[in-house]
């Protein structure tokens, strides 16, 4: 069975469509109109080897923080609606990914249970033109409206692109890891039968 979603969402702050195969080929095809976040959803899908797919527009003339909160809700809903019953899957995930001088180890459990351990401290404020505080926002919305808790503790770095890179390979790595399908895992990886 496929696990695709496609995902659109319309507000008076934001348009954005978005659609990922779980079982691509690490295709991106991003264009939010952010260009921090296109290149971070770039690093995710490859990094993933998932194929994501978006195109969004926002309010960005006031500032990037509704479109990227929504972006994390959409990537959440596709996520969430592509795994249908989590059946087979190995459910957790964990990488350390080191980006030059940064390392970021990053855990997650598909477990229906939102829950976000956000452990990040970056050197700037800003990353060019972008708000590195609207990385938090983002896994808070994912985190949220996909159901995985997320432990994301970067452990140390200095160049601020280079740690928000290794929070974003390490989310794809662990994500890989726990979307992927094991034939030895029957139903659910739960005692409790759901997830």
């Amino acid at each position: 069975m496929a696990r695709l979603a496609k995902i659109y969402r319309k507000t008076t702050e934001t348009e954005i469509l978005l659609e990922v195969n779980l079982d691509g080929k690490g295709a991106g095809d991003i264009s939010t109109s952010i260009p921090f976040m296109d290149h971070m959803l770039n690093l995710f899908a490859k990094h993933s080897g998932c194929d994501l797919s978006v195109k969004s527009a926002g309010d960005t003339e006031i500032d990037d923080h509704h479109l990227v909160e929504d972006l994390g809700i959409c990537l959440g809903d596709a996520i969430k609606e592509a795994l249908d019953d989590k059946k087979g899957i190995g459910r957790y995930g964990s990488a350390t990914v080191p980006m030059d001088e940064s390392l970021c180890n990053l855990a997650m459990d598909i477990s229906g249970r939102p829950y976000l351990i956000y452990n990040v401290k970056l050197a700037r404020k800003k990353i060019g033109q972008f708000d590195a505080a609207l990385i938090k926002e983002f896994f808070k919305s994912f985190s949220d409206h996909s159901g995985i808790t997320l432990h994301i503790n970067l452990m140390y770095g200095t160049n601020g692109h280079h740690m928000a890179e290794a929070v974003f390979k390490a989310f794809a790595r662990a994500f890989k890891e726990a979307v992927t399908v094991h034939e030895y895992i029957e139903g659910v990886l739960s005692t409790k039968g759901s997830l």
